[in-house]
């Protein structure tokens, strides 16, 4: 019942947001209307500008992102019409809105539990500097090992190999590694609990926790993960590798520590070469908008061929695979995956040739079309014009030979969370008018008793 009323306070809401332009505005508000998404397009361009020239084209395209909105504010106030228009993009908004809610099928089936025995000798990596010093805000070590667990604090004057330390521990008999850090240090350490079957935790100390999101872990307090280690149960989900180089099909295994891992994904293209950039971690705005100009031109960079279950991506500018793929219409961007355990991967290509792609891409609503590709592969290979390539890996900056291969170890990775914890937040699906409205209406006969249309 819930979905069916929000199907129709959709219809309703984008109905009425239409009749408030032509009841009070008549013909010269659809003009303006037009107005406004002729702004959006220049918007769009003038980013595009912005980012792809410098010197004086720069500037200008940065005083066009100014000029535009203010020059169609004043077209609307000039009319007298401003009000309609708020009043309109208002009721627009709550029809996307309440469509969207309207959309949300069932919550999918969370990924089944296994039960977790308490461990005996968990050992534990924390990094004091992740995530601003949760680990000493939360006073993580000490809680930690009140509950047993041997603890490595990371020396932040002394880089130390993780993965080394994680194998140690293995050899001394630890019965569970885990991590409170950042998604790269989790990524390392996950690979090492893998190879001896052992599981992981953990523990949202870091940043993002992109990771500890899409597991349902607490984000706000990263001492609730600890409770995996007296209460916890565990989740079978999946791991990524990339192998850099060698056969298409080797005959035997890699051997361990031959392959990098990652537990998001791994970029290519654009961002990766920006973050390489010894500039970048200085200066992040000013190293970026110097180098973008010629990576998005592609007067530098490698060029990118992509590899998949689907057709080849031929020069995308950037590309991005993810372990299991992420949600579309996450209103804050690519932030949620649904599942950890599907056993594919997620690609997205993104290749914006000119300020016109800019401006569709951006009417689009981001929606998957020319200048975007958006699939999902069991396997992916990337290659390049060039020996080695610059890759993104869980946040960490990698150079490795080409090509690079990607894949996914279903369910190899067995990560102990706590049998309570706040769980996975869903975002809504993009907005689908013809969907809205046969849910309004099939719903709504059924519900009549005539059955659906």
């Amino acid at each position: 019942m819930g979905r069916r009323w929000a199907a129709r306070l959709s219809l309703a809401a984008g109905v009425a947001a239409l009749l408030v332009l032509v009841v009070f505005g008549g013909l010269v508000s659809l003009v303006l209307m037009g107005v406004g998404w002729a702004g959006l397009a220049l918007s769009a361009a003038g980013v595009w500008w912005m980012l792809t020239h410098t010197g004086r084209i720069r500037v200008l395209a940065v005083l066009l992102l100014v000029a535009v909105p203010l020059a169609v504010l004043a077209l609307y106030a000039a009319a007298g019409l401003l009000w309609v228009v708020l009043v309109s993009l208002g009721l627009w908004a709550l029809a996307v809105f309440a469509g969207r809610a309207a959309l949300v099928e069932d919550a999918p089936p969370a990924m089944p539990e296994h039960p977790a025995r308490r461990p005996e000798r968990p050992f534990l990596i924390m990094n004091p500097r992740s995530g601003g010093g949760k680990v000493t805000k939360f006073r993580l070590a000490e809680r930690a090992r009140a509950l047993g667990a041997e603890v490595v604090v990371l020396d932040p004057d002394r880089p130390q190999d993780v993965a080394q330390l994680a194998r140690e521990a293995v050899r001394r008999g630890a019965d569970l590694l885990g991590v409170a850090g950042g998604d790269g240090t989790q990524a390392l350490v996950a690979g090492v609990a893998v190879a001896h079957d052992l599981p992981f935790v953990v523990i949202s100390a870091g940043t993002r926790n992109h990771f500890a999101l899409d597991l349902g872990l607490d984000r706000k307090n990263p001492a609730r993960c600890l409770e995996a280690l007296t209460d916890g149960v565990e989740l079978r989900v999946d791991l990524g590798y990339l192998r850099a180089g060698g056969p298409e099909e080797p005959e035997e295994p890699a051997e361990p520590g031959t392959e990098a891992v990652f537990v998001n994904s791994a970029s290519f293209g654009v961002y990766a070469e920006v973050v390489q950039s010894p500039a970048y971690r200085d200066d992040k705005v000013r190293t970026i908008l110097e180098m973008l100009p010629d990576l998005l031109a592609q007067e530098s960079g490698a060029r990118l061929s992509v590899r998949g279950d689907g057709p080849v991506l031929d020069a995308p500018q950037a590309v991005l695979v993810s372990n299991n793929p992420y949600q579309r219409g996450d209103s804050a961007g690519l932030g949620r995956r649904e599942r950890l355990d599907t056993g594919e991967l997620g690609v997205l290509g993104v290749h914006v040739g000119s300020a016109a792609e800019a401006a569709e891409l951006l009417l689009r609503g981001g929606q998957q079309g020319r200048g975007l590709t958006e699939t999902t592969a069991r396997e992916v290979v990337v290659d390049a014009d060039a020996p080695v390539i610059p890759v993104g890996v869980d946040g960490e900056a990698l150079t490795l030979p080409t090509p690079v291969r990607c894949r996914l170890a279903p369910g190899a990775l067995r990560v102990r969370v706590p049998r309570h914890r706040p769980g996975v937040r869903l975002g809504a699906p993009p907005m689908d008018w013809r969907r809205v409205r046969r849910l309004a209406l099939t719903m709504g006969r059924a519900a009549a008793g005539r059955g659906p249309a």
